[in-house]
């Protein structure tokens, strides 16, 4: 008769802090890789735009900084206007990554809403860009996911663009645990979960940071 392994089910931690000042307290975890979004100018109200945009370059590059060479940091950013100007986030992302010494593995385009829509303010796609400081081979996949998946807020991650990401972290990256800086909702982190990775996910707001340890979601 075969033996029983029991399996522990994956773990979830969401700790209530300023995502900056936590990445520079905590070393990254073996195993760790990141799958984030970093917040939009109007959920950091307390900056100026100017202000933001600087602090948007030196919160990528923080995370870039705080991953290990071994690990993937994946980000999903939606393009927005400020004062009839057009604010390219994948490119201040890429901005980041080259300052502190990450290359790009790929870039994909997620729909969020369907072809031809036309919105005003945000874009009805994002992008999704991982990096690394150690360049990888791996398989190729898709350059453009036709539907993010469900929301559980209108700026939070779409769950289809999480899945994609973590298993790319899972199966190709050897990833363990997937950390989000900025989790909102937890939307990343409950796919790693649903994924059979761990998560770990930081957030200053309680109300996201309750809504996080809650969210389950079915793959």
């Amino acid at each position: 008769m075969g033996r029983v392994v029991n399996v522990a089910p994956p773990t979830r931690t969401v700790v209530q802090a300023e995502a900056l000042g936590w990445l520079a307290e905590h070393a990254a975890p073996t195993g760790a890789s990141v799958v984030t979004s970093l917040p939009d100018a109007s959920e950091v109200p307390e900056l100026a735009f100017d202000a933001w945009r600087a602090w948007f370059v030196g919160a990528a590059r923080a995370v870039f900084e705080w991953v290990a060479p071994v690990g993937v940091a994946v980000f999903y950013q939606s393009d927005i206007t400020h004062d009839g100007v057009w604010v390219d986030k994948g490119y201040l992302v890429s901005r980041a990554a080259e300052d502190a010494g990450a290359t790009l593995l790929w870039h994909k385009i997620v729909c969020r809403k369907p072809p031809g829509t036309t919105a005003h303010g945000r874009s009805t796609y994002s992008h999704m860009l991982a990096f690394s400081k150690t360049p990888r081979a791996f398989r190729a996949s898709a350059d453009v996911l036709p539907d993010a998946g469900a929301m559980p807020w209108s700026k939070a991650m779409g769950a289809a663009a999480c899945v994609e990401a973590c298993t790319f972290l899972r199966d190709e990256v050897g990833a363990k645990l997937v950390v989000d800086p900025f989790c909102g909702s937890g939307t990343a982190l409950a796919v790693a979960n649903a994924l059979g990775l761990d998560s770990l996910g930081v957030d200053r707001s309680a109300r996201r940071c309750r809504l996080a340890r809650k969210l389950r979601l079915t793959l």
